[in-house]
């Protein structure tokens, strides 16, 4: 069985005029989602030789979406694992790790890999993603934003990625 790395990021539109800071579902948050042509899912990929996870997401969602200016939420990785059957390489077990981001970047530039994106508040967005491992991260993430105050410097102010 071959074992294989991902890296991804859940990105979102993060707009100020919270009520609460447990406001589930706040409708200015908004997540991104890409359509593979067969699904929609988050951008994620391959973590290449030498490089750490963070920066595979990093990667992957500039060559993906054209992001440049993710602000990554310190504290949130969730990993998902499944299994599939490829035909030149049989079985694979594929663990998934994902990162969370803001982004002021509404004009995505899709690779040749999609057919389009959107954004889409929480509920609309959970029903559109067609896995349940991707409900499952979306709810980790908005259930994470959720405890945090609109404040929180690890959501305004976070260590920015930079794509060289």
């Amino acid at each position: 069985m071959r074992d294989e790395r991902s890296a991804g990021v859940v990105v979102f539109l993060h707009g100020r005029g919270h009520s609460t800071p447990e406001q589930i579902g706040d409708p200015s948050r908004r997540f991104l989602l890409l359509n593979y042509g067969r699904h929609w899912d988050f951008a994620k990929g391959h973590v290449e030789p030498g490089e750490t996870d963070h920066q595979a997401a990093v990667r992957e969602l500039f060559e993906e979406t054209g992001i440049s200016d993710a602000k990554f939420v310190d504290g949130f990785v969730r990993e998902v694992d499944y299994y599939f059957r490829s035909s030149r390489h049989g079985v694979v077990h594929k663990t998934v790790v994902f990162f969370l981001a803001t982004t002021e970047t509404s004009d995505v530039k899709i690779s040749a890999e999609h057919v389009g994106f959107t954004f889409l508040d929480f509920d609309k967005a959970l029903a559109k993603v067609s896995y349940a491992s991707a409900r499952e991260i979306l709810r980790a993430a908005e259930g994470f934003l959720a405890a945090k105050p609109p404040t929180d410097p690890s959501i305004d102010q976070p260590e920015r990625s930079v794509i060289p």
